[in-house]
């Protein structure tokens, strides 16, 4: 089944669409070079939004779960790209240590580690997986809903390295993104690769420094391509230093948004574009779609946050640290449910994705909320390799296709986010 894609049969987007399958060897060729220059993340995904006059990444997961939701047509892509970055890692790997987020009390998420022991099992790796909750004191069992089970154990750190009782790893990899902080056992690892590294974590990464690194590989994709960047980038303002609690940078917020909005209105302008426009106001630092507001007028602030409660982190915390982003509307439906697409990667790889739909919420709102449902994407079959002379927008595999292409970009984004905020790193872009 293919989503619809509720938009005009002609458009920017599938004019980008016809641009994108003309100009393949091109862009494959691109992305070869630029590998060649910048490392990929481990794993990563890529929330996009499809507007049908505009396709962007609104967000970049370097700690990602949903492995589940990949079909088990998907599973020997992500096999074959595990054994390819474990491989440019450490050739000679034996045991990889698997460390979750310490709440697993979500069947899901359950899921997505069972699905993640799979692919690396299958890539040659013997896996277990290390817990950083300090509650978790010994082998703790916990049960799947297909009636599996999943082994958890508490981490030991010896001389300098870590691991599990009889169990010495030459990887870690983390899919805790360290919401809570970065643990001293995980520090300064000896002759040990953690992956994704701890400055990807959100103590220290920030969505501002992400998106700031997109407009930049935009800006170059788009010179190779002939295009406008707006097409493929959502426009953003990062705040610092407010203080809603204690009643500061309403003002300076109200501005932010005010110049988004209008910014946004003038590219609606040029294109011919009949919407209103909006921007997504969101943490600089956080995951699972929390503390994210929807705004279409600057005057509407105060009452919006007030009643919302919004600019508390879920701890109650005030955030102090806020990006102002372009709001792009997502015009795919499924079921006729607003739908989203989510590309999930392995090294430099695309292994699959899925559309994240959800029934209850607008084309102009976020989706990753509780009541949201997942409908696997074609990626993953030979019938669905792109189909360069089909007429744009109507072929399934040449909008996957682009789909790709742009979370590759996200991906190739968070390389340079990811060296320009490397604590070792001698030059600082």
């Amino acid at each position: 089944m293919v989503p619809h894609l509720i938009t005009a049969l002609t458009g920017p987007i599938n004019e980008l669409e016809q641009r994108v399958l003309e100009s393949m060897p091109a862009i494959e060729r691109w992305f070869r070079l630029e590998w060649m220059e910048h490392t990929p993340p481990f794993y990563s995904s890529v929330d996009l939004r499809n507007a049908g006059y505009k396709l962007a990444p609104v967000d970049t997961n370097l700690f990602p779960g949903g492995f589940n939701h990949l079909t088990p047509d998907m599973l020997p892509l992500a096999v074959q790209a595990a054994m390819a970055a474990i491989e440019k890692i450490c050739p000679e790997a034996k045991n990889l240590l698997l460390v979750p987020e310490n709440d697993i009390r979500n069947s899901f998420y359950l899921s997505n580690l069972a699905t993640l022991v799979r692919i690396f099992s299958q890539a040659g790796l013997n896996v277990r997986l290390g817990s950083l909750d300090p509650t978790v004191t010994g082998p703790t069992e916990l049960s799947l809903a297909d009636g599996s089970a999943l082994t958890l154990e508490p981490l030991l750190r010896t001389r300098g390295r870590v691991g599990l009782k009889g169990f010495d790893p030459c990887t870690v990899l983390l899919n805790n993104a360290l919401s809570a902080g970065v643990p001293r056992s995980i520090e300064h690892l000896h002759e040990q690769y953690l992956l994704p590294p701890l400055h990807a974590g959100w103590p220290s990464r920030r969505k501002s420094q992400h998106f700031k690194a997109y407009e930049e590989v935009a800006k170059k994709f788009s010179k190779l391509l002939g295009m406008d960047s707006w097409l493929i980038n959502p426009m953003f303002i990062p705040l610092q230093s407010a203080d809603f609690s204690a009643g500061q940078g309403l003002e300076a917020l109200q501005t932010q948004v005010d110049a988004v909005l209008s910014k946004t209105r003038r590219k609606y302008k040029e294109y011919g574009i009949q919407e209103k426009p909006f921007v997504v106001i969101k943490p600089d630092a956080g995951t699972y779609g929390a503390g994210v507001l929807t705004v279409r007028d600057a005057k509407e602030l105060p009452e919006l946050m007030q009643r919302s409660a919004w600019g508390r982190g879920p701890d109650g915390a005030s955030a102090h640290q806020i990006v102002v982003q372009e709001g792009v509307v997502t015009h795919e439906r499924v079921h006729d449910a607003v739908a989203e697409p989510v590309v999930y990667m392995m090294d430099r790889y695309v292994v699959g994705g899925f559309y994240r739909v959800h029934a209850e919420r607008g084309v102009d709102e976020n989706l990753h909320a509780p009541g949201a449902s997942f409908v696997p994407l074609a990626f993953s079959q030979a019938s669905q390799l792109p189909r360069p002379g089909e007429k744009p927008g109507v072929s399934a595999p040449n909008r996957f296709y682009m789909y790709g292409v742009i979370a590759r970009l996200g991906m190739l984004a968070a390389s340079y986010e990811l060296e320009v905020t490397d604590p070792e790193a001698e030059v600082y872009a």
